[in-house]
């Protein structure tokens, strides 16, 4: 693949940003901490009202179109938060006009699209970073170390759990909400984060089974789904997914049971180390007592990290965590899921390409 661009050593790297909605304060407030190495300069909306806010609190230059901001905007790199149904031909346009980018989860509503995605990034010569955040919680970066340094021998058993509450006036505050087209249901938006550690801390899921439903809500997709999971490396498991809990977010969860280890981490968003039994001792150990945390939040705390790598990507001072074909592993595990409820089946991966 080849990158037109070089790394940017002489000045801050620059931002754009498409789509002033709920998520797009997390990533103004991670561009605001690292000020000294990046900047906010272009934002895009076609809602007038939430432009103009937008414009208030960032300073950024506004545009009321994707290509009114790429015909104008010096930016090396183009954040998409727009619904996730429109990102693939966002993130194919930005990259044609010279551009990285930087899709919000899930990269996309399909499959075909993702992949799609990853090749017109190719193509181009574009970055694509995927936002996985929650990858860079304290919390899980422990969790993933004692599963790289083998800590839990042979891992027997993962369970992960959402339980969360969506009301109907979340799905009725904008139109693409609960969509199949532009959103995806509880597992492909609001727990795709959760889906995400399943191979990138497990490592390769080998087939799927999962029932999905609309049990209470008035929208196209499911609020509830659960799902039975078999890694390549043996071991077995579950997501359980819920958008209906009563009366608010309750839980957001991974136990890993091996031979020589139990692990949960829990609280309502994997903030909290519940448990964390080995057979031995490790220097990691030490890190415990920091590594929970109090959030107000679903969305944790990532976000700031998440831009550190890609500040650092941008200057060619390391490499992408989340990539394009990274991102691509947990949206394949999703519309698997997805096949399967559809289906009635087992559904084995790696999909067709």
């Amino acid at each position: 693949m080849h990158i037109r661009r070089p790394p940017i050593t002489d000045r801050r790297v620059r931002f754009a940003l498409v789509g002033c909605g709920r998520i797009a304060n997390n990533h103004f407030e991670a561009i605001k901490q690292h000020a000294e190495r990046c900047e906010l300069t272009d934002i895009c909306d076609v809602d007038s009202a939430a432009l103009h806010a937008a414009q208030q609190k960032t300073g950024a230059h506004g545009h009321e179109s994707l290509g009114a901001l790429l015909a104008h905007s010096k930016a090396d790199c183009v954040v998409l938060t727009t619904p996730s149904g429109l990102h693939p031909q966002q993130a194919a346009e930005a990259a044609r006009a010279g551009k990285d980018v930087m899709p919000e989860k899930p990269m996309a509503t399909r499959w075909t699209d993702g992949l799609a995605m990853v090749k017109a990034c190719d193509e181009a010569g574009a970055r694509l970073f995927v936002v996985k955040q929650n990858r860079r919680n304290r919390t899980l970066q422990l969790l993933k170390q004692a599963v790289s340094e083998g800590r839990f021998g042979r891992i027997y058993m993962v369970n992960v759990n959402v339980f969360w509450t969506r009301p109907q006036s979340y799905y009725d505050s904008a139109e693409w909400r609960g969509t199949w087209e532009y959103d995806g249901g509880a597992f492909m938006n609001q727990a795709s984060h959760y889906v995400d550690l399943l191979d990138w801390i497990c490592g390769p899921v080998e087939s799927v089974m999962a029932y999905t439903g609309t049990l209470a809500r008035n929208i196209e997709v499911e609020d509830t789904g659960v799902a039975a999971l078999k890694w390549r490396n043996g071991a077995m498991g579950t997501i359980n997914v819920t958008m209906l809990t009563y009366p608010k977010n309750l839980e957001g969860s991974i136990t890993i049971l091996g031979e020589k280890g139990s692990v949960r981490i829990g609280g309502v968003a994997v903030n909290e180390i519940q448990n964390w039994t080995f057979d031995r001792p490790h220097e990691m150990d030490a890190q415990l007592a920091d590594a929970s945390y109090q959030t107000t939040s679903v969305y944790g705390f990532g976000h700031p990290l998440y831009y550190d790598n890609v500040i650092k990507s941008l200057r060619g001072e390391a490499q992408p965590e989340t990539d394009g074909r990274e991102g691509l592993k947990s949206l394949e595990l999703l519309i698997a899921m997805y096949m399967s409820a559809r289906d009635g089946r087992r559904v084995n991966l790696p999909l067709a390409y």
